[in-house]
Parts: structure tokens; C-alpha cells; sequence
């Protein structure tokens, strides 16, 4: 059997083209970012610390991000009601999508191999890898940050963001 590390998308590789759901229900598609970089946030839970802490750093220099030219899209498995609510609580700027509901097995985590088992307390679950993507314009990943420790991570995102 292959481990799951070994097939993940890496560097140079074309990230993939799937449809995501807008926290108002409408369908969003990656395929709509080719020709603009986009930073693409991964994270486990909307209204956790760890994960509000990410947002709302990302909130915050979303205006350089737009300097840069370089789109934030955060992504959870969160239902889209559920990101609604975070993003009203929180004042998130930063669009948010969920992906495929976790039992469906085919959603951008999944292929991405970041819809992970993990263990907590003895319990072990399928979770969210906190991962970012930075995605070139030509739609091929040009850098990844895996397993992400949120403090100064946003800061981080940006400064590569620049270089593209």
C-alpha cells in the first residue's frame, strides 16, 4: 500500500479544479482562479482558537494581499451556514468555502491529502490537516506549508506571496 504522503500534491504540481460551497450555498469553482495567485487556507473548524486566530490574521492583511494580487480563500468542512456565522462573528474579510461533507469521501481535502486520521485523547477521527497552498497563476502550487503553527503563519503566507 502507497502512503498517502507519497501522492500529495507538491510544488510544480497543477492544484486541482474542484467546486467548493459559498456560505450563502452558491457553488464556487478553483478552475475560476486561473491567471491570478491565491493563498489557499486550510483549516479544521470555524469558531476554534487556533482557527479564528488564522482567519482573522489573514483578515487583517488581506489589504496587502490584494497589493500583492493575491487572492485568500479559507476552507473547512464546515457546512456553509456555519461559516456564515463565523465570518459575522469574527468580522472575517476573507472568504471562506466548504468542501464536499467529509463522508463523501472525493472533496479538494481529500485529494489534496490533507483530510488526515488523527487522534486526540485516545479518539482517533478523520480531521483537517491545517495546510496552506500558494497557488501561481499558472494554477501549479509554488509553495505548501504543511502541519501550519498559526502564529505569524499569515505574516509568513505573505511574504511569499509577494514573490510571485
Amino acid at each position: 500500500m502507497t502512503d498517502a504522503k507519497d501522492t500529495r500534491p507538491d510544488v510544480g504540481d497543477q492544484f486541482p479544479h474542484m467546486t467548493l460551497i459559498t456560505p450563502d450555498g452558491d457553488e464556487f469553482s478553483t478552475a475560476s482562479l486561473a491567471g491570478k495567485p491565491a493563498a489557499v487556507f486550510f483549516y479544521p473548524k470555524d469558531n476554534t482558537p487556533g482557527c479564528t486566530t488564522e482567519a482573522k490574521d489573514f483578515t487583517a492583511l488581506a489589504p496587502a494581499f490584494a497589493d500583492a494580487g493575491v487572492a485568500i480563500l479559507g476552507i473547512s468542512k464546515d457546512p456553509p451556514k456555519s461559516h456564515a456565522k463565523f465570518i459575522e462573528k469574527q468580522a472575517l474579510a476573507v472568504p471562506l468555502f466548504s468542501d464536499t461533507p467529509a463522508d463523501a469521501g472525493n472533496g479538494l481535502a481529500e485529494a489534496l491529502g490533507i483530510w488526515v486520521e488523527k487522534n486526540m485523547y485516545g479518539r482517533t477521527y478523520m480531521g483537517m490537516e491545517r495546510t496552506t497552498f500558494l497557488i501561481g497563476a499558472d494554477g501549479r502550487i509554488a509553495r505548501v506549508w504543511r502541519k501550519v503553527k498559526v502564529k505569524g503563519h499569515a505574516d509568513a503566507v505573505l511574504e511569499a506571496a509577494r514573490t510571485l
